[in-house]
């Protein structure tokens, strides 16, 4: 399937206040909504937000992006009301730096799930060289 498009899933108590977080804080493109999910679309992804009122929202990331540059990202979230959360990894609290290279950052959705955005070393578009 590696040709396939990939499609997201994301669990909501309250889809009209997750439609708020999505599209206005987030800026993921709003397409639908069709009865069973509100659909969205960020980078070419399909991301589904599903109503599921009876749900615990999990202690690890359900959903991240891949951004250019972390730190401007982060700015612009805060900008637009989002906490991160402080893991203690990172040196100012906000962005942890992993041993390879990558920078990571989490915050919370308005349903309490854990998102990411990371900016790597080796982005996808542009991979590491194939080990020998």
């Amino acid at each position: 399937m590696t040709g396939a498009p990939v499609i997201a899933f994301v669990p909501a108590h309250d889809s009209e206040r997750a439609r708020d977080f999505y599209v206005d804080v987030i800026g993921l493109r709003f397409v639908r909504d069709d009865g069973f999910a509100m659909v969205c679309e960020s980078g070419g992804t399909m991301v589904r937000i599903v109503d599921a009122a009876d749900f615990t929202p999990q202690p690890f990331t359900v959903l991240g992006w891949e951004v250019a540059d972390i730190h401007a990202e982060v700015a612009r979230l805060t900008g637009a009301g989002v906490t991160f959360e402080d893991f203690a990894l990172a040196e100012d609290g906000v962005v942890w730096n992993a041993p390879g290279g990558d920078a990571i950052a989490w915050f919370r959705d308005s349903e309490g799930n854990l998102l990411s955005i990371s900016q790597h070393a080796f982005p996808v578009s542009n991979p590491a060289p194939p080990r020998e």
